[in-house]
């Protein structure tokens, strides 16, 4: 008789999970479904003749440019998000230094500079390593500070200018060489960035899905107490998650710097966000231990559409900035909403 209670009991408690289709779609790969309905609008909005120039060659170059360099910071972000430690805000300013210090470095040449721009992306990296992953810092609060002392740093020895490759360089084909990190395309079409992009999407979604430390990781997204009990060395596992992103971060500076072609303290503002943003869009929850590499790549593709077609409409900066704001909300919402309803309430 207990055991038929207990059934019934089952049955009617409240908190019983109810699989909807949003669910389904949700936990999905609906997010390529989403890229393919914005380009899809795009096309229609050009047919229209709302915007122009949409489905051409050079666009669709720049879209892939766009999400090329927010691909190649958001892939890092992510491991920080997996981790459950929200995001690292410390990645414009990483991404700005960094360039900064690989254009002074040009004076002693190509290579001894990418050398030297590395260790110090190692070192904000380690730096975020120690005060998060093994003092517990706020991920958020330490990040932000973080920020602060960096651009301090930049404004005392670089007095808050710009500086220049080709004036700093040692050599002409030194300046050329960074240039091309940018600007490079084996066969004149596909350009370096992406390569090195679709390297860290392969690396990445291997080290998050197939190794042990991937393993660690969603367990320590998922439940840190419970991972740290289990053995697992959760200060070294958000550590490594914190230099992951700061080297993605390096490597988005580099390219960011390039593009440019110029050092200068604001080269990569807004990229925290746009990366959070792709990352949230493409199915990675903020608590941690749940998404993957493929769908912040998704994410990011969205984001990039999105964009374009903003700006194709002569939408201006601040207003795109509210829209995204406007989607991070409502994405976050339906992905909570979602998880729950699979019976998933850590959201």
């Amino acid at each position: 008789m207990s055991d038929d209670k207990t059934i019934k009991e089952e049955k009617s408690d409240v908190r019983a999970i109810k699989v909807t289709t949003l669910g389904k779609m949700m936990n999905s790969f609906g997010i390529y479904a989403i890229a393919v309905f914005f380009l899809v609008l795009g096309i229609v909005l050009q047919s229209l003749g709302i915007i122009n120039n949409f489905l051409t060659t050079t666009n669709m170059m720049n879209i892939l440019d766009a999400v090329t360099l927010l691909g190649i910071v958001a892939v890092g972000m992510a491991f920080v998000t997996y981790s459950g430690h929200y995001a690292d805000m410390s990645v414009p300013t990483t991404m700005a230094f960094t360039g900064i210090i690989c254009v002074q470095m040009l004076q002693f040449g190509f290579i001894p500079a990418l050398i030297i721009t590395f260790l110090f992306g190692l070192l904000i990296g380690l730096i975020n390593a120690v005060a998060i992953g093994k003092f517990k810092a706020n991920p958020i609060i330490w990040t932000l500070a973080l920020v602060f002392v960096t651009k301090g740093i930049i404004r005392i020895v670089w007095d808050n200018k710009q500086i220049y490759p080709d004036f700093i360089a040692n050599s002409e084909r030194t300046s050329d060489l960074f240039d091309n990190i940018f600007r490079y395309r084996f066969f004149g079409k596909i350009s370096l960035p992406l390569v090195m992009l679709i390297i860290l999407i392969i690396a990445l979604d291997f080290v998050m899905k197939k190794t042990k430390y991937g393993a660690q990781l969603k367990m320590t997204g998922a439940a840190q107490k419970a991972a740290s009990f289990s053995g697992i060395n959760t200060e070294f596992v958000i550590g490594m998650a914190f230099v992951i992103c700061a080297l993605t971060a390096t490597l988005g500076g580099l390219t960011v710097t390039s593009l440019s072609r110029v050092g200068y303290i604001n080269n990569g503002v807004g990229y925290d966000f746009k990366a959070v943003t792709a990352i949230v869009i493409g199915g990675m929850t903020l608590a941690g231990g749940r998404g993957s590499i493929m769908g912040v790549v998704g994410g990011v593709l969205v984001m990039g559409l999105i964009d374009n077609i903003l700006t194709l409409l002569g939408v201006g900066t601040f207003s795109q900035d509210m829209i995204r704001g406007t989607i991070f909300i409502i994405v976050v919402g339906l992905n909570a909403k979602s998880l729950r309803s699979l019976g998933r309430d850590d959201a």
